[in-house]
């Protein structure tokens, strides 16, 4: 551990697995007090338990605002401050914009975008009230779908080029508030986690490893501490002179 989030508090949708338990474990590492937040109450409370007692558990549906006031509310309550909000929570469905009904493209886009939308709105609210010595950062997880399009990835596309452009509206906003908070965004591509254990059943992990390993120049899918560390720096204040960014983990997939 090097202390590099020493005496903050992150608040990390989506905790229960992927991208989302990776990084409370990372930060937690780097001395900071996380709440591990999901709708999956069981998972999510495995996953604070094994990061210790720098981590807590609070059950959390991204689409309802009353469980963001209350999530919010209770991480205050807990730790007495909160610096950094990750918005890590979200669900994939590949469907083409023929195939995808009104309901699914609805789920898609409340849980994807709608809860980025009320983390961010509320986040910044309750961070804006603590970052008088600390620096504060809203960290939105999007995807390299949020910038390269699909066939048929008609909603998760929408959804995820939205909060591509909310993280920066987010971020102007706080800048020109004189707020101390940043918001940046993530962009990954296929990350071993478990958001594609449908392709992983379908396919059985070796061959699905390389049909979606084919389309990375690097070869392979990426590994969640290849994102996670990148969040870490987001969370931290070694990246205070960064908002409004995309940071962008593909393998190389945007370069060609």
């Amino acid at each position: 551990m090097t202390d590099r989030l020493a005496g903050k508090v992150a608040l990390i949708t989506g905790g229960a697995s992927g991208l989302g338990a990776n990084a409370a474990m990372l930060m937690a590492q780097e001395g900071a007090k996380v709440v591990v937040a999901d709708i999956a109450a069981d998972r999510g409370k495995t996953v604070a338990d094994k990061v210790g007692s720098a981590a807590h558990f609070v059950k959390l549906d991204v689409t309802s605002e009353e469980n963001w006031k209350a999530a919010i509310q209770e991480t205050v309550d807990k730790f007495g401050a909160l610096h950094v909000l990750l918005n890590s929570a979200g669900i994939g469905l590949s469907k083409t914009v023929e195939d995808i009904t009104l309901d699914e493209w609805r789920k898609v886009h409340a849980i994807d975008l709608d809860g980025v939308f009320l983390g961010c709105k509320h986040g910044v609210a309750e961070i804006k009230k603590h970052t008088q010595r600390l620096g504060g950062s809203v960290i939105n997880i999007s995807s390299i779908s949020g910038i390269i399009a699909g066939a048929n990835m008609a909603a998760y596309n929408s959804a995820k080029a939205g909060v591509r452009l909310l993280s920066k509206s987010v971020a102007l906003h706080c800048a020109k508030s004189g707020y101390n908070i940043r918001c940046n965004s993530v962009h990954p591509t296929f990350i071993d986690t478990p958001i594609l254990d449908k392709y992983r059943d379908r396919f059985g992990n070796e061959v699905m490893q390389q049909k979606l390993g084919r389309q990375v120049p690097i070869g392979r899918l990426g590994r969640p501490e290849e994102v996670g560390w990148a969040l870490v720096f987001l969370a931290s204040d070694e990246s205070s002179f960064m908002t409004g960014s995309e940071v962008v983990i593909d393998g190389g997939i945007s370069a060609m």
